[in-house]
């Protein structure tokens, strides 16, 4: 494992080799939130950019990750690129990202994928999927070939690091893990038994 002094370097290293390696999607984390009922939910969602400041990504601000986030801020992530044999866990603090930097991404996206922003209740129960395409139809006539502007229930978030945790797999199980925790002067590393 290459020696650090900042996992976010040693992270992109990891996500180069990954972008290499895995057939599809290696920006996919799983994120776990819990809520005010000790409830914990996780659920697969894609990193948009990782720098100091935080690890990236969108999604509608009426779903049950967000209403937990307002519950509880401290959420986790999990990164696993099985065709290398590594994983990176991350802790920490959850916040909004300003709402020029969501505009910017969402101007981005796919069209469809715009449309779908708008036409989905994300986490909300749904009668059938007749109305799902009724929405879609009506988002999609609605906007015709103008340019989709950002729905105000979509946006994006930032996770903010307190703890990564860098897995490697080792023979006999022994496998590689450090630690680097975040301290009021940069990052602590420490060795951990497999």
């Amino acid at each position: 494992m290459t020696d650090k002094l900042n996992p976010i370097d040693l992270f992109h290293e990891w996500f180069a080799d990954a972008k290499k390696s895995e057939p599809l999607l290696p920006e996919a984390m799983s994120l776990a939130t819990s809520g005010n009922d000790g409830n914990v939910s996780s659920r697969m969602v894609l990193m948009k950019s990782a720098t100091e400041s935080g690890f990236v990504f969108y999604t509608n601000t009426g779903s049950q990750k967000v209403m937990y986030f307002n519950q509880n801020p401290h959420v986790s992530l999990l990164f696993h690129w099985k065709s290398l044999s590594r994983q990176v866990r991350v802790n920490g603090g959850v916040e909004q990202i300003d709402e020029a930097a969501s505009d910017a991404y969402f101007a981005t996206r796919p069209r469809a994928s715009q449309i779908g922003a708008w036409s989905s209740k994300q986490s909300k129960p749904m009668r059938n999927e007749e109305v799902l395409r009724k929405e879609i139809e009506f988002y999609t006539a609605r906007f015709g070939t103008e340019q989709i502007p950002r729905p105000s229930f979509w946006g994006g978030y930032r996770v903010l690091p307190t703890r990564m945790e860098f897995w490697e797999e080792g023979e006999s199980r022994l496998h590689k893990r450090r630690l680097y925790t975040k301290t009021q002067t940069g990052w602590s590393i420490q060795l951990l038994y497999p």
